[in-house]
């Protein structure tokens, strides 16, 4: 018997996301109308507050990088109010924010400047008067059998170190590529690890710190579907050139 079902998605890093992959997204939503809405973190880009921002010159006054925070804290927040309109209009009202590192980035700016309350991820975002539950960078909900969290590794064999040093079924973003690993062990059975691509616009021009490098980022998002014990099916939903097929209906 089926009890719940979700609907999860990998990195946005608005406002560089790749439009149609979202909207490909938000058509799947519409379509699924699921129980549970699970976003695996990095919902901005958040380069107004990188680390790497002023590496290689000196801050400005504060005066001048709070309005540009500004501008981009909105930006965010209004494509996440694209994905809250939609998950109110199917009545989805279990909803998991996991903060990603980009997310953090906003975090150290407050650590920086500790009476910027209000700019911290959690808060900026409004993530409490949205009705998420807030989970700090790379802790873990686990929900039945299946647990979630933004990715804590990278690599060429990141799926094995993942599902290596959790020990059980794990879903994760921060990579960008979709991947899974899998294994059995004696008393729990096969186990396996999911990552989940990104949403990302993944042109050479939004990402230019990769100087031309390729890569092998996909654009994703993922279903799972639980049943009575706990087991769950997941379904990992490319989308290429903007396009997916989810359960016999094209999005575009």
């Amino acid at each position: 018997m089926i009890t719940k079902r979700a609907i999860v998605i990998p990195d946005q890093h608005f406002p560089i996301h790749d439009s149609r992959a979202v909207k490909v997204t938000l058509q799947a939503i519409q379509l699924i109308k699921p129980n549970i809405f699970i976003n695996l973190g990095d919902v901005g880009e958040w380069s107004s507050v990188s680390s790497h921002r002023y590496k290689r010159r000196k801050q400005p006054p504060l005066e001048y990088q709070l309005p540009e925070i500004d501008k981009e804290i909105r930006a965010v927040n209004k494509q996440i109010d694209r994905f809250d309109k939609v998950l109110d209009e199917v009545g989805c009202k279990e909803r998991y924010i996991l903060a990603g590192n980009h997310d953090e980035w906003l975090d150290s700016f407050v650590e920086y400047h500790p009476y910027l309350t209000d700019y911290t991820f959690r808060n900026a975002c409004r993530w409490k008067e949205r009705g998420y539950e807030y989970r700090i960078y790379n802790d873990v909900l686990t929900i039945g059998k299946l647990s979630f969290t933004h990715g804590a590794y990278t690599g060429q064999n990141h799926a094995k170190k993942h599902l290596d040093s959790y020990g059980t079924n794990i879903m994760y973003g921060h990579v960008h590529d979709v991947a899974r690993y899998s294994t059995t062990r004696l008393l729990d059975g096969n186990i396996s690890s999911w990552a989940m691509g990104c949403l990302k616009d993944m042109s050479p021009q939004q990402n230019t710190w990769l100087k031309g490098r390729l890569h092998n980022w996909n654009h994703a998002f993922g279903i799972v579907t639980w049943y009575k014990n706990g087991n769950f099916q997941v379904e990992v939903i490319d989308i290429v050139d903007g396009r997916a097929n989810v359960w016999g209906t094209e999005l575009t």
